[in-house]
């Protein structure tokens, strides 16, 4: 299985690489501006964090070229999550309470990537922002006390966005979150 991390200038794009090379998947790092051609073969694809508040920006990279063309599962993590949603129609803004460190977050349906996650896990956060609207095409996965759009997926498509990083070894059932995600590109 290939799976392309696109690296959005996160400090820990490595992490997801080294977590999806260890669960069996060809994993290849290449930066947010690639062509969507070289990546076209992909199996599955994540959309990394980055630098503070580039979810915000109205363009990162070729993101909106892959969110429109690539039919496989995409996993949108912290800004790359930010991002999607405002591509989708929905919106970030700056938190009322910036999360960092230990959060516990609250999951409301099971299935995809939360498959077989118990109802309240405790994530690693590093966020000023955070999507504040969902879009309209989306569903609500994950909650926590001051960030209700922790965890979201399209309606239709292999969508999926969180605001956590499932990476990072402080992340409860982060390797399970990875793998759900990985089953969803067979």
């Amino acid at each position: 299985m290939k799976v392309y991390v696109i690296d959005n200038g996160g400090q820990w794009t490595h992490r997801e690489w080294r977590v999806l090379r260890y669960l069996g998947a060809d994993t290849e790092i290449v930066p947010n501006d690639v062509p969507f051609e070289k990546i076209k073969d992909a199996d599955a694809i994540v959309l990394s964090g980055g630098a503070p508040r580039i979810g915000m920006q109205e363009k990162l990279g070729n993101i909106d070229e892959y969110l429109e063309k690539a039919d496989v599962p995409i996993l949108g993590i912290c800004a790359g999550h930010q991002y999607m949603a405002r591509y989708f129609g929905g919106e970030c803004s700056p938190a009322e309470v910036p999360e960092y460190g230990k959060v516990e977050i609250e999951i409301h349906e099971h299935d995809g990537i939360f498959r077989n996650i118990p109802d309240k896990i405790t994530v690693w956060e590093s966020h000023n922002d955070e999507v504040t609207i969902l879009p309209s095409n989306f569903i609500l996965l994950a909650s926590s006390k001051y960030c209700r759009v922790q965890a979201m997926k399209h309606r239709s498509k292999p969508l999926f966005g969180l605001q956590f990083h499932p990476e990072v070894e402080h992340t409860e059932y982060g390797e399970e979150i990875f793998r759900n995600f990985l089953e969803e590109a067979k």
